[in-house]
């Protein structure tokens, strides 16, 4: 049975695929219910990110949706109504995951998706983790828009500096304006529309304040598909 409107949705978060990820969300999702009067329900579920990124790295796609599907049964166990993955990696399996998942899911995917159309934006550079960047956002942008490739230096160098944001829960003031300076020269050298930060642990690092480039957040994005599924 579907919440009413009283009666905000149960959300079901599979926390853990970085834990600064899953707190990220966490916090936003509370000041976001808390912004609009309500108190929200949040279930949340441990998933054990060294095998979601091996299996992620591996592209096992079915070993890594049933695995997923059965932490989302849990969270329907427990009374979620909405499932959420805060993390772009695990997204590599996003087609066999819809064919198992429990509770119906507010994709990362389709939320970016749908901010490319709504703003019209037909060249973008993806940031974030190598896997993600290899793969163009898991192949998610073909036919959507045209995706301008890092340099191998210029790959090498995000790729190494995102694994280090995830593992430190943060970036050096080095690493930031690293990312930031690529990110100019894809605008510039590249003529790119915007920058996809595609890696949930970047906007633990980039915010409205100090992003001075034209981009689209993942996870806010993200964020902001959850909660107008909150108020449908």
């Amino acid at each position: 049975m579907m919440a009413t409107k009283s009666e905000p949705l149960h959300l079901g978060l599979v926390a853990g695929l970085g834990v600064g990820a899953g707190i990220f969300y966490y916090r936003s999702l509370v000041a976001e219910h808390f912004e609009r009067g309500r108190i929200p329900r949040i279930l949340m579920t441990h998933a054990d990110v060294r095998r979601v990124m091996d299996l992620s790295a591996a592209r096992a796609k079915q070993e890594l949706a049933e695995y997923l599907s059965a932490l989302l049964g849990q969270l329907a166990a427990g009374g979620a109504q909405i499932g959420i993955i805060p993390a772009f990696s695990p997204q590599i399996c996003a087609t066999e995951l819809a064919q198992l998942t429990p509770l119906p899911l507010i994709s990362l995917l389709d939320a970016i998706e749908e901010e490319l159309v709504g703003r019209r934006l037909h060249r973008v550079a993806v940031l974030g983790a190598r896997l993600t960047m290899d793969t163009a956002l898991f192949g998610r942008l073909q036919g959507l828009a045209e995706v301008v490739s890092l340099q191998p230096d210029e790959l090498d160098r995000a790729g190494d500096i995102y694994r280090r944001i995830v593992e430190n829960e943060r970036a050096s003031e080095e690493e930031f304006e690293s990312l930031r300076a690529l990110a100019h020269r894809l605008v510039e050298r590249e003529h790119v529309d915007s920058i996809i930060l595609a890696g949930t642990d970047l906007s633990l690092v980039f915010h409205p304040g100090n992003t001075d480039f034209p981009h689209v957040d993942g996870a806010r994005t993200h964020i902001a598909a959850i909660m107008r599924r909150c108020q449908s």
